[in-house]
């Protein structure tokens, strides 16, 4: 059996689009993407969300709290879910709220280094990394991404060049799923089924 970890924000943990901000609700089991693409891939794969509502890659979020921070604490998620074959690695948009002020470029690097820290850990080797759905400044988190539009120009190019020097497999998320505009961040139950249905896809090739 093929053991998955999709590793996470609140897309992968199945967020609905926030009706009013710092008030979330939870997609039922089998509408967000990491169910629909376990259900595409049938039995012989075991498909594990990991999904932290405002997970960013590399950043304590002092405003949040919570162990935000995907690096720190991405060594004990790795070792508690072993062995893997398959990490999906699709964290970033966090990484835009306006308290961090981070470049497209910047945000890269940071998954490049959790790339390197995924694979010092010596548990999964092979990787898939996914761009984030491009997020619109809207609603009710406007003021939460306020810049973001401007601060993730180039960013999926920037993450299919980490991609590709690291040898690792990638998907754009915004070739499939655009964020909703109540919230501008978090997707809607029809885009969670179409996206697992994509990856599904993106996870048979990269395993084959």
């Amino acid at each position: 059996m093929a053991v998955i970890l999709c590793y996470g924000d609140s897309n992968t943990h199945g967020t609905r689009p926030m009706l009013e901000a710092g008030i979330s609700e939870r997609f039922d089991v089998g509408a967000r993407w990491p169910d629909a693409m376990a259900s595409a891939l049938g039995p012989d794969h075991q498909v594990i969300a990991e999904g932290l509502p405002g997970r960013t890659t590399v950043h304590d979020d002092i405003v949040e709290g919570g162990a935000r921070n995907g690096l720190a604490v991405l060594p004990a998620i790795l070792h508690s879910h072993k062995p893997l074959d398959l990490m999906i690695l699709m964290l970033g948009t966090n990484d835009l709220k306006n308290r961090f002020s981070m470049t497209a470029y910047e945000i890269a690097r940071s998954l490049e280094r959790m790339v390197l820290a995924t694979r010092a850990e010596d548990v999964v080797d092979n990787i898939l990394l996914v761009a984030p759905a491009p997020v619109k400044e809207c609603g009710t988190l406007v003021d939460v991404f306020a810049g973001a539009e401007a601060r993730q120009t180039g960013l999926e190019t920037h993450i299919r060049q980490v991609a590709d020097r690291l040898g690792c497999g990638f998907v754009a998320a915004g070739d499939t799923v655009a964020v909703s505009d109540g919230d501008g961040v978090h997707w809607e139950e029809e885009a969670h089924l179409r996206f697992g249905a994509v990856m599904a896809q993106a996870v048979k090739a990269r395993l084959r």
